[in-house]
């Protein structure tokens, strides 16, 4: 994501009330969830970039779960 991508992100997670302020699994963690979410999608792009792959300012990355 750009960081224009990230600005949107950030807007639309203050749209959705159900992602604003506290979340339901919020665990021991205290920050907000658009700053959770930034910081994540910023730690995942600078492991792709350590990869060699594109560098960006954040990349979202999704976990397939398989049940029976």
């Amino acid at each position: 994501m750009s960081p224009d991508q990230i600005m949107q992100k950030r807007l639309g997670i203050f749209i959705h009330q159900s992602q604003k302020d506290v979340v339901p699994f919020q665990g021991a963690d205290a920050r907000e969830f658009w700053q959770r979410a930034e910081e994540r999608n910023a730690n995942t792009a600078e492991l792709y970039d350590k990869l060699g792959l594109q560098k960006y300012a954040a990349m979202e990355a999704f976990v397939r779960y398989h049940f029976m």
